[in-house]
């Protein structure tokens, strides 16, 4: 049987970066990447949280951005263009001026998508490429963003295929989130940080009454927080993206990079060359979420099962590369 192909491309726009990939997906699953990722860090979820509109500054940053992206494009023909926009979008009350803005630069009007959606497509990049024989189902998927972290759980690869959603939920928390809204001070006071886990905490009460945490097997963390976390737990003296997809990162070592980051001043955050110049003043709110969600889980899981679950998988593979291969999916279904 002869493979059909479509070359498509994505772009993942989130409260604090934004980025394109183009890629040929093929009717027999495989995805080949023409253009890696590229990422911007544009803060475009600037004061969301406080004010509910996107600001001037933030929509030129997205703006710029979006121009470099449609230069990439020029230079590669594509079947189809996917823009998803994700946690800041949802809460702007004039995003209608942002959908204006990029349609006029790259032609495509944004698509925001529901959390539960973006959980659902973070899950399929995420296990689209984990080693079934390297982790143990069910993968509790957990992508990290600025504005959202979304907890997604699949079956038990028995009665359940490993690779289906079961369940899950979208909380409104996440690094720029918890920095503007609580970790004000620079570092921030122990005050601040202990509202900033009686607020996370609160949201992941309501995620586990629809997540059944405690029977996660594998917990797979996505976004740049998570693998900027894991870098640093590694002792990279710069980002790796290849050293850091798939490695596997015990808790105890996770927690203690993230305390102490999270306490960090934001001038010693900026003297490590693994952390994005664009990360470093809100890195320390996204530590002190995974953190949280780390505990929270293996806590639920020792309750329902009896086991320590002590260890995570970071992925570089998340909501774009869902994104990607769920369109050209859907594009080689028309045909």
């Amino acid at each position: 049987m002869m493979t059909d192909t479509v070359t498509v491309a994505g772009i993942d726009c989130g409260t604090n970066s934004i980025r394109l990939k183009v890629s040929e997906v093929s009717s027999d699953g495989s995805v080949r990447d023409v253009v890696p990722r590229v990422l911007r860090v544009v803060r475009l979820g600037q004061d969301v949280d406080r004010t509910h509109r996107f600001a001037d500054e933030a929509l030129d940053r997205a703006y710029a951005a979006c121009r470099e992206f449609a230069d990439v494009l020029a230079a590669h023909r594509v079947d189809g263009l996917r823009f998803v926009a994700t946690s800041a979008t949802r809460d702007a009350l004039n995003r209608e001026d942002f959908e204006y803005g990029v349609r006029s630069i790259l032609g495509v009007t944004p698509e925001v998508i529901p959390g539960t959606e973006e959980a659902d497509l973070s899950f399929l990049g995420a296990t689209s490429v984990v080693r079934r024989d390297a982790v143990t189902a069910p993968y509790l998927v957990v992508d990290l963003g600025g504005g959202s972290t979304e907890m997604v759980i699949g079956g038990d690869g028995v009665t359940v295929p490993s690779t289906r959603v079961r369940a899950a939920f979208s909380m409104n928390i996440g690094s720029v989130r918890m920095t503007e809204r609580h970790l004000v001070s620079d570092p921030p006071t122990q005050g601040q940080i202990d509202e900033a886990v009686a607020d996370v905490d609160r949201h992941i009460d309501e995620a586990m009454t629809v997540v059944p945490a405690g029977e996660t097997g594998t917990i797979i963390g996505v976004s740049g927080t998570v693998t900027t976390m894991a870098a640093l737990a590694m002792g990279l003296k710069e980002y790796d993206h290849a050293a850091v997809d798939g490695v596997t990162i015990p808790f105890d070592q996770a927690y203690e990079v993230d305390d102490r980051f999270l306490r960090m001043s934001r001038a010693d955050r900026a003297t490590y060359r693994t952390i994005h110049p664009g990360r470093i003043d809100v890195v320390g709110g996204g530590a002190l979420v995974w953190s949280r969600v780390l505990r929270r889980v293996s806590e639920a899981v020792w309750r329902s099962r009896g086991v320590r679950l002590d260890a995570f998988m970071a992925s570089e593979h998340g909501l774009l590369d869902g994104i990607v291969l769920d369109y050209g999916r859907h594009l080689l279904i028309r045909r």
